[in-house]
């Protein structure tokens, strides 16, 4: 294991090899966290990635947990790790803002599960990372912070709503990042930037506070440059929480362990559109490529007719619902200091009525059914993670791919699987001719996240991703 000599490489050094040189006394945390931070001040200006920067907390943490290294105390699995927190999660005694002009002097009482769980393991938080207003879309911009811009292009976004952990982690300002993810938050903002990101299965990681309406939908997962860091967190935040009643309970195995196990003979459908969703042909090339590599791995790679219904039903009226829900009671006022874009779909939601719900309700059992169905006859499922690459900033979304009309965030792959609560990843897969990251998503049956990570893994051996580093620089 190599001392890395310079703060770039300490900045991408892996989670997991950071702390086993940690624990080895090879290098300490104060050089970790110190590199990191003064990476952040150089190039969050830039990128916008973080909205609240804690390098003099973070910068007195490391100390201590360099201390606790020369002592011989025991040490978490995380010790001296720098990590970022998205803004929708809960940081006792820091601001906690969401994105919102309402919020922006509220400060949390309390960590988020998550939030204490990495605390415990030893990782040190080195700020918040930026999302759109209430994590409402798949870009990011606020009118609090602004927008966040894609490191591997600063004219496009990162994706959202998770889009400045995505930023963070690829730019090399953490290597570890907490996402949320309620249609694609985590997977978007992943594959736009070229990193790994896994939505658990619906409850493997405690959500709370309850997000509300989207209480069905939403999961917290990793956000690393490595599927083993990915693992390595997961172990740390998964389990439950009284406070979440959908939490379950934990997993009998480590999901770091898992991925060890090998792939072969696994049976894999690949769809390029899941039946219905318009994907940019490009796109949907550099993922069946993608796809293709677990024939040469051992695997049984078929492209069924999967039977699906279409979803974008089920997104419209879902989508505007929730959010008329959290905040369709708010007065004029507050409405005004909020982000035109969500106001609309407030309104949209407003004009819902309970036939409406129940018709989706009725429509999301169904297409939970179909999706059984699919897995039931395959161990795997594989599908362009994005229809298109990263795109221009100053719009929530594309409007029209391949010359069809999208609505919300119909331009992704990855809403299908919030519906119906599998796990599912995003692993980086290969770049466009103007060099924008393009992921595959790998999608499980439900409780099987060491699957989907096992498989992610060895696509990750075959092909790695770890050597391509983004370009932006200090200005």
């Amino acid at each position: 294991m190599g001392i890395p000599t310079s703060d770039e490489d300490i900045c991408y050094l892996t989670a997991a090899t950071a702390a086993a040189l940690i624990r080895a006394g090879e290098i300490s945390p104060v050089e970790v966290v110190d590199a990191v931070v003064r990476r952040i001040d150089d190039l969050n200006p830039r990128l916008n990635a973080y909205c609240l920067v804690l390098g003099d907390q973070a910068r007195a943490q490391a100390q201590e947990a360099e201390k606790a290294v020369r002592r011989g105390d025991p040490l978490g699995p995380l010790h001296g790790v720098p990590i970022a927190i998205k803004d929708n999660m809960m940081l006792a005694g820091v601001l906690h803002s969401n994105g919102s002009r309402l919020l922006r002097a509220n400060i949390a009482k309390e960590d988020t599960p998550a939030v204490a769980r990495v605390k415990a393991a030893g990782a040190i938080i080195v700020g918040r990372t930026n999302t759109p207003e209430f994590a409402w879309r798949g870009s990011t911009d606020n009118r609090l912070y602004g927008e966040t811009r894609n490191p591997w292009d600063l004219g496009r976004t990162p994706g959202g709503s998770s889009g400045g952990a995505g930023a963070a982690v690829a730019a090399g300002l953490a290597p570890l990042a907490l996402g949320s993810d309620g249609a694609g938050s985590i997977r978007i903002p992943s594959s736009f930037c070229g990193i790994f990101g896994l939505k658990p299965s619906f409850g493997r990681v405690p959500f709370y506070p309850s997000p509300g309406p989207a209480e069905l939908n939403a999961s917290l997962g990793p956000m690393t440059r490595t599927v083993g860091d990915a693992a390595l967190l997961l172990d740390v935040i998964a389990g439950p929480d009284e406070r979440d009643r959908f939490s379950l309970a934990a997993d009998r195995g480590s999901f770091a362990a898992a991925l060890d196990g090998t792939v072969q003979g696994l049976r894999i459908a690949w769809s390029p559109d899941l039946g219905h969703i318009p994907v940019e042909p490009g796109v949907a090339k550099i993922a069946m490529d993608g796809a293709q590599t677990f024939a040469d791995l051992g695997c049984v790679v078929e492209a069924p007719d999967l039977g699906l219904p279409d979803p974008a039903p089920i997104l419209q009226t879902l989508y505007a619902a929730n959010q008329a829900g959290s905040h369709g009671r708010r007065p004029p006022s507050e409405l005004a200091e909020m982000d035109p874009g969500l106001v609309a779909l407030i309104e949209e939601g407003r004009r819902l009525t309970a036939v409406d719900l129940g018709q989706m309700a009725i429509a999301r059992a169904a297409y939970w059914n179909a999706m059984c169905r699919v897995l039931e006859r395959y161990d795997l499922l594989m599908t362009p993670t994005i229809s298109v690459a990263p795109f221009e900033l100053g719009i929530v979304g594309p409007r029209t791919v391949a010359g069809k009309p999208v609505i919300h965030l119909g331009w992704t792959l990855c809403y299908p699987f919030n519906l119906t609560g599998q796990p599912a990843a995003t692993v980086p897969c290969g770049f466009t001719n103007d060099g924008l990251p393009v992921g595959l998503q790998i999608v499980g049956r439900r409780f099987a996240d060491a699957m989907v990570l096992r498989a992610a893994a060895a696509f990750e051996g075959a092909r790695p991703w770890i050597h391509h580093r983004p370009p932006v620089k200090s200005e």
